[in-house]
Parts: structure tokens; C-alpha cells; sequence
């Protein structure tokens, strides 16, 4: 295991500015100076910093339910876990909670949060927080998506063929499968706990 050094200098920003905006994100422009000397120009795209929800949502001990969705960004569909960004005023349990009843019909009243994940470090500061969410319920919420999603129920041990899947490849979904196998793994106790009313059961 290594350490982080906390030692470890940043740069020190010259000068900023947005070059480009759009409905989503902003491209900023920054002049550094880095610690050794070296000026450099770097650009960043900037989203809201209100950060997304990524959810496993596991009816039962032995399935977790996926989508799929069309993605634009490929021009495809793409089988993944449910997500969605935090709006404002939520917290990440609320906004797990809300995204599962938009997209899969269903809520949960029980949650875990695994990880945040930085999805792009080097040049986006967008956070997806990765949430296991158990004690579902049938509710159903309005979104803003543009077609029905398809609702796949997976098995946990069918993992392997899960991630041989052609139209698995998202790499937030492939490192939530990860996380929460390993989680459930090591707690497989965590599905005969008491449900409580939309808690965060994180350690």
C-alpha cells in the first residue's frame, strides 16, 4: 500500500479562463507553473460539481438489476447500472433513491456507499458515487428520459459473463460490479439486516 505525500506541491495557477461553454459543460483554460518551474497550458472541462449517483440495486441476495439505454456519446446502447446526477438539494442516498423510481420503477430503503469515483482526473472534475442499494420497492417516478429503459435482472454468479458482454463496457459500471462484489463478498450478512427508511448503512 502506498501513501499519498502530502508533501507534494501543486502548481501554481497563472491565469484562467472559460474558452468554450455549452448547455452542460465548460472548457476552461489554465496556465500553471509547476513546482520544479516548468510553465505549462492545461485545459479542463468543468460540469456542475454537483456530482452523479451510480446504483446497484440488489432485489434479492443472488440478482442486481441493470439498463439499457442509448448512449450518444457511442451512437449505441449500452447495458449499465442505473445513474444520474444529484440535483440540488440532495444528498447522494436521496438522489440514489430518486433515480432508482425513475429508471427502474423501484425504490430502496436500505443503502451503501462504496466509492467516488473521479471519472476523468486529468482533465474533468466530474464525482460519481457508487451506492448499493438493498430492501427495494415497487415505486415508480417520472424522468426526463426519452424512451422506456429496458430492465435486465442479472445474476451475482454470472458475473464473468456480465463482463464479457458486448455491450458492457462502461467503465463506471465495470468498476461498480467490482466494488460491490467485493463488498457483498466480504458482508454476505449485509441481506439479513434490519431495512431502515432510505439510511446509508456505509462503514
Amino acid at each position: 500500500m502506498t501513501q499519498r505525500n502530502s508533501d507534494k506541491q501543486k502548481p501554481e495557477i497563472l491565469a484562467q479562463e472559460i474558452v468554450a461553454q455549452s448547455r452542460l459543460f465548460k472548457i476552461e483554460q489554465l496556465e500553471l507553473r509547476f513546482s520544479n518551474g516548468v510553465e505549462r497550458t492545461y485545459e479542463r472541462m468543468r460540469g456542475s460539481n454537483r456530482g452523479a449517483v451510480m446504483i446497484i440495486a440488489c432485489p434479492d441476495p443472488n440478482n442486481f438489476y441493470l439498463v439499457r439505454e442509448y448512449s450518444a456519446g457511442t451512437h449505441d446502447y449500452q447495458l449499465g447500472f442505473p445513474k444520474g446526477l444529484i440535483d440540488p438539494g440532495e444528498d447522494v442516498v436521496t438522489a440514489a433513491n430518486r433515480e432508482l423510481k425513475e429508471e427502474i420503477g423501484f425504490g430502496a430503503k436500505r443503502f451503501v456507499q462504496l466509492k467516488s469515483l473521479a471519472l476523468a482526473p486529468g482533465y474533468f472534475n466530474a464525482t460519481m458515487h457508487i451506492v448499493l442499494a438493498f430492501d427495494l420497492y415497487v415505486e415508480r417516478l417520472a424522468g426526463d428520459e426519452p424512451e422506456p429503459l429496458e430492465l435486465v435482472s442479472w445474476s451475482r454468479q454470472q458475473t464473468d459473463l456480465l463482463l464479457q458482454q458486448a455491450d458492457f463496457t462502461e467503465a463506471r459500471s465495470v468498476a461498480a460490479l467490482l466494488l460491490a462484489q467485493q463488498y457483498l463478498e466480504a458482508n454476505p450478512d449485509v441481506f439479513k439486516q434490519t431495512a431502515g427508511t432510505c439510511k446509508n448503512d456505509s462503514p
